[in-house]
Parts: structure tokens; C-alpha cells; sequence
């Protein structure tokens, strides 16, 4: 004999079982109720758990699915920070905020591919020293511009192992640059305040200011975003590409020639070859140079490509 019982949700058929007497059967039966109800109960609740345990993965990862690139929520921040009449560098919260999210940034989220040093026809760190600078092989360096307002640039910088962009400044603005993989000499001054000038000695004369070294160093990907200020962390300063490397910068407020910042180019003299010890107040000799202005260096090699990560919706 075949019994069926239903539940609001389920129906269960039950297996065919031979009644002993007539009176044990209602008291077989309801004991093999009991049981059963309590087996379905426990199916019910475990069924509905699950439910709602999918409901909240799929809402998860729903959310996840649907946030912006990075790139955008990078854009969003300096869009949110920087004005076009801001005259003086960001708050320290907005400074920290902003580098923060570009530690965050790899070459992948900007439409970039790891270089291997193997296919690189460079020459590394050989020659770093002055004199060598100009001899090494000059390389282009490719510039990808991602966004550019009156109010800041976003841009990448790829280069080959070897290649160098000349010491330059950055009048009256904020940088911060991300170094997204790769190997990077960085040497930066800042100018001795007040400014101290001497004019060289020789068949050519030219003025010379004194500035303070502030890193010379090699940065290597992961590392901590940099940050220099119109007058502190290095406004000026040199890099020598150790192996392919790339750079994405953010520029606040970006060149402006019409409103006098634009880039110039430096060559750096030994604190000995004008000055004498007295002048030092803080630091070696070591820890200082003379920089001349120079006309752009004729072996500067810079090529424009075309930025191929996330879309930035402006």
C-alpha cells in the first residue's frame, strides 16, 4: 500500500509498508509522520538558507562586476581635487587620498604589458655617471596621453632600459608619478632657498644656482607613489630607465607656457667646480650641485602612442 502526505512546497512519496493489525495502525502511521515531517522540515529550511546564500553571492558579485576602472575612479578623485584656480598644492588628505588609490594602479588597468629586459637592447645602469650621459645610445621614449584639462594631465611615460629624460623642472606645480613595473634611477634637487647664483669661469660665461640633492636612487615596481611640490620632494630631476619601465604621472597644473610653466632643462655642476666651503650651511659638499639652464637637449627622443586602456568617461 502506498501512502502520499503534501506539504505547502513539497510532495513526498512515501514507500509501500503491510499493516500488522488493524489497531497498531494508526499509531505506526502517526509515528512515521512525525519522523518524516521533521526529515522535510530540516530539506525546507537548508533549501531556503541556500536561496538566500545565492541571492547574496550573485548581489556581490553583481556589484563587483559593475565598478568603474580604475583609471576612472582615478580620474573622478583628480577631477573632485584639483581646480583650475587652485594656486597652491593640494591638501595633505587630498595628497595621501590620491596616492593612495594610485598604489593601487598596475600596468593592466591602463592598458599595459609588462616589458621583458631580455628583449631590450639597452644598457642598463652602465654609464650612469655624468660624463657617460650623452655618449649612451639615445632610445625614444613613448608618451601616452590619457587626459588633459586646464586643471591636470594624466599621461604615461614608457621606457626602454637606457633611455633618460634630462633634468628638468616642474615650475609651480604637483606631480605625482606611479612607477607600473620596471626599474628607474631618479636623481631631484630642490633650490636652495634663498637663491645663491655664480657665473662660470672660463671662455664661456653662464649663471649657475645652487641646489640641494634629494634623492638619487634606483625605484623599483611595487613601490610607493612620489610626490614633489613646487618647491620641496625634487621639483627638478633626471631619470635613466634601469630596465623597460613605465610611469604614469599626474600633473597639477599641467605645462602652460602662456602661464609660465614650462619645462626647463639643466645641466648639474660638482658644488666644487664655483663655490667654496663656506656656503654650506646643511650637509657635504656631496649633497649639492650648481645647475645652468640649457637649451633642450638635442638627444631627447620622445615619440607620442596611443593610450589603449579603459575609456575615461570625462
Amino acid at each position: 500500500m502506498y501512502v502520499s502526505q503534501s506539504t505547502n512546497k513539497f510532495e513526498r512519496p512515501f514507500p509501500s509498508f503491510s499493516l500488522i493489525s488493524q489497531s497498531s495502525t494508526p499509531i505506526m502511521f502517526a509515528k512515521f509522520q512525525k519522523a518524516t515531517d521533521k526529515v522535510w522540515l530540516s530539506v525546507q529550511k537548508r533549501a531556503n538558507w541556500n536561496c538566500r546564500a545565492f541571492g547574496r553571492q550573485t548581489t556581490s558579485m553583481t556589484k563587483k562586476s559593475f565598478s568603474p576602472p580604475k583609471i576612472q575612479e582615478l580620474y573622478d578623485l583628480c577631477k573632485a581635487t584639483f581646480t583650475h584656480s587652485a594656486s597652491s598644492p593640494p591638501h595633505p588628505q587630498a595628497v595621501q587620498k590620491l596616492s593612495s588609490l594610485l598604489d593601487t594602479v598596475g600596468p593592466a588597468d591602463v592598458g599595459l604589458k609588462e616589458e621583458n629586459p631580455d628583449e631590450d637592447r639597452g644598457h642598463g645602469l652602465s654609464g650612469l655617471d655624468q660624463l657617460n650621459r650623452v655618449a649612451r645610445l639615445a632610445q625614444p621614449i613613448t608618451y601616452l596621453d590619457i587626459f588633459e584639462s586646464e586643471s591636470f594631465t594624466m599621461c604615461i611615460f614608457c621606457f626602454p632600459t637606457s633611455s633618460v629624460i634630462p633634468l628638468h623642472d616642474h615650475p609651480g606645480m604637483t606631480v605625482f608619478s606611479k612607477i607600473l613595473y620596471g626599474s628607474l634611477h631618479l636623481k631631484a634637487y630642490d633650490w636652495v632657498e634663498p637663491a645663491l647664483f655664480r657665473e662660470s669661469k672660463g671662455p664661456v660665461y653662464f649663471p649657475v644656482r645652487l641646489a640641494k640633492l634629494v634623492a638619487d636612487e634606483v625605484l623599483t615596481a611595487p613601490c610607493d607613489t612620489s610626490v614633489l611640490y613646487p618647491k620641496t620632494g625634487g621639483n627638478l630631476h633626471c631619470f635613466t630607465a634601469v630596465t623597460p619601465c613605465a610611469v604614469l604621472d599626474i600633473l597639477t597644473p599641467p605645462y602652460r607656457e602662456d602661464a609660465g610653466r614650462r619645462s626647463t632643462y639643466y645641466h648639474d655642476y660638482p658644488y666644487a667646480a664655483f663655490a667654496n666651503r663656506a656656503e654650506i650651511r646643511d650637509g657635504n659638499e656631496e649633497d649639492y650641485a650648481w645647475l645652468a639652464e640649457i637649451e633642450t637637449p638635442h638627444n631627447l627622443y620622445m615619440r607620442p602612442g596611443k593610450y589603449v586602456g579603459p575609456t575615461i568617461q570625462a
